[in-house]
């Protein structure tokens, strides 16, 4: 029998580490070639790892949350025949230092003058203990916690006083106050609680109870990448946010009119789809918006594709499934196809390539969408479409007060790449076709 190293492979994307999102074995598993090992999260997805070899797991070097390096032992496997040269040496754990031995006693050195022994002094009285001796009998308790003042007096306090004598739960009607006119200072606070002062819980309403307690959560997997980028991407980006109102009335006439012909079989139509080919539409007259930056190298990489990355909530965290070549679809394709990306992303199933490549974001919380968002940009692109919910507004129309369907596109855009001038008009672009839904069909 041998030890074969796994030692973790590349799995692209240039990285150095990776982190072990989830152990699919054991040790002392037998276990088979091909068989799942591990998932390993990448700034992407979490990657599947097989094993090699069949054999039976001897050692896993992580835990779930931990960094492993490319190219670092990840399981030792007992494998028949010679397995990987070198590995028993390899493998094995660093022998313990051997203990010191301890020094040996000195030898007392000899008393140079026989001395008689000392007669034993007498011990002193033992003093009564500082805690004893601090504790209030029963009476001076009770009398501590008498009233100072007539019933009814307010005591008197400064707001400092009186907020750190609610921290400690002291009602300051039993305190004795050495200030002027008879004010309570915090040396009366300190020396009511240490003659054993009455201490009361702090008040609650009807009933109420505080909640206590701290519960401590590792950030790992996806919700630590999520922080990783996010904080990069504040970091590194210099956001800027250009909100916009839209009235989209017509547009979700439309929308309802085609889901009545065309819903049982072309499939239902959210808004989504009309804003990424209102999108489409626009990259292609402001192309300095479709753009992925590589701040590092200092070249900007301007696409003729739109790639278009859906924000989707997942149990996991928040995770971008990217629509390729959007502006080759047609709604409903379009409306497909970001339903399955979203429902891939949200049971775990979406492929790396399917979560890698986008070159704009849209982000959006529907029905929960609020009135403005400031979205984080999704590195390297420049710009993101946040996009609110929409409601009924009266609105002035003609000198016409009339109710319309009004929505918000929130958008943020990298000053590095994007000038607020050019982020402007393509928002009013936008918002044109989005106002005027005849316009997206037109090339």
């Amino acid at each position: 029998m041998g030890r074969h190293l796994f030692k973790l492979p590349d799995i692209g994307e240039g990285i150095a580490e990776s982190e072990i999102a989830k152990w699919h074995v054991k040790v002392g598993d037998v276990i088979k070639e091909d068989q799942a090992l591990v998932d390993m999260l990448t700034d992407k997805a979490a990657v599947e790892i097989s094993s090699p070899v069949s054999g039976k797991v001897l050692e896993l070097r992580g835990n779930e949350g931990d960094m492993a390096a490319v190219g670092g032992v990840l399981v030792v496997i007992e494998v028949e025949g010679a397995g990987t040269p070198g590995a028993d040496a390899e493998a094995a754990p660093a022998p313990s230092p051997a203990p010191s031995p301890a020094p040996a006693p000195k030898a007392a050195a000899p008393a140079a003058k026989t001395e008689a022994p000392a007669a034993p002094k007498p011990e002193p009285k033992s003093e009564p203990k500082a805690e004893t001796a601090a504790k209030p009998a029963p009476a001076a308790a009770a009398a501590v916690n008498a009233l100072p003042r007539a019933e009814g007096q307010k005591p008197l306090a400064s707001p400092a006083v009186r907020q750190r004598a609610h921290e400690l739960g002291v009602a300051l009607q039993y305190v004795c106050g050495s200030g002027a006119a008879g004010q309570i200072t915090h040396a009366d606070l300190d020396a009511f609680i240490a003659r054993g002062g009455q201490v009361i819980s702090a008040p609650t309403a009807k009933g109420l109870q505080q909640r206590t307690g701290v519960e401590r959560i590792k950030v790992i997997g996806v919700r630590r990448k999520i922080a990783e980028a996010m904080q990069r991407a504040k970091q590194r980006i210099p956001h800027f946010a250009y909100v916009e109102e839209v009235d989209v009335t017509e547009l979700e006439a439309l929308r309802q009119r085609l889901n009545q012909q065309h819903g049982g079989t072309r499939g239902k139509l959210t808004l989504l789809p009309f804003l990424v080919r209102a999108l489409a539409n626009a990259v292609t007259r402001y192309p300095q918006v479709n753009v992925n930056y590589d701040d590092e190298a200092g070249i900007a990489y301007r696409f003729a594709a739109l790639h278009v990355g859906i924000a989707t909530q997942t149990p996991s965290g928040l995770v971008v499934p990217v629509v390729r070549h959007a502006e080759a679809l047609d709604m409903w394709a379009c409306s497909t196809e970001i339903k399955r990306l979203a429902n891939a992303a949200r049971d775990g199933k979406a492929k790396r390539e399917e979560l890698s490549g986008s070159t704009m974001t849209i982000t959006s919380l529907g029905a929960l969408g609020g009135i403005v968002t400031t979205p984080v940009i999704n590195a390297p692109e420049v710009a993101i479409i946040g996009v609110n919910k929409m409601v009924e507004r009266p609105m002035v129309r003609q000198g016409q007060v009339v109710i319309r369907t009004m929505m918000n596109l929130s958008s943020c855009f990298d000053h590095r790449m994007v000038d607020g001038y050019d982020a402007a008009e393509f928002i009013q672009d936008v918002r044109a076709q989005l106002e005027n839904p005849a316009m997206l069909f037109i090339d």
